[in-house]
């Protein structure tokens, strides 16, 4: 069983197939935080409150995976020449950056709203929503860019801790 004990889900998930299954955890949170927002458009309360626990739990998910990923791939550099460069340097760092500003800015809202102070939820969930929905939906596209319409260089170690 080359080391996977059993019951260790993250061990069983082969390295490389990471940043897939992280494509697709954003993926799925857009669409949580989306349906989230158009159940409180409409007044759904405790549907919105499920979708948006659901996008915290796919986020908090994505977290562990992704730091797991990368203590244990190494860094992963991007193969892209040309013009597609800057494009992607451009959205990685804004991701970067908000991925970071996203994390206390949803702990903030989703404890407002479990404690029932919804005036001070909506006024942080304003900007929380599109800054988590940009996280998201640009955390794709790096996926896109990195490892689908551009060969990644990856380090020598690459899938052996």
């Amino acid at each position: 069983m080359s080391g996977i004990l059993p019951g260790d889900p993250v061990r069983a998930l082969n390295l490389a197939s990471l940043p897939a299954v992280n494509a697709g955890l954003n993926a799925l949170c857009t669409i949580l935080l989306l349906c989230g927002f158009v159940a409180i458009i409409n007044k759904k309360i405790r549907v919105h409150r499920a979708f948006m626990l659901s996008a915290f739990g796919c986020s908090a998910l994505f977290l562990v995976l992704y730091l797991y990923f990368h203590f244990n791939a190494g860094v992963i550099r991007f193969s892209g020449r040309g013009w597609i460069r800057p494009v992607y340097f451009t959205i990685l760092i804004s991701h970067t950056i908000l991925a970071v500003v996203i994390v206390p800015l949803v702990l903030i809202t989703l404890v407002r709203a479990l404690r029932e102070r919804f005036d001070l939820h909506l006024k942080i969930a304003k900007w929380t929503l599109p800054l988590w929905l940009y996280v998201s939906v640009t955390g794709v596209v790096v996926y896109w860019l990195l490892y689908v319409a551009y060969t990644p260089i990856l380090p020598a170690n690459f899938g052996h801790p």
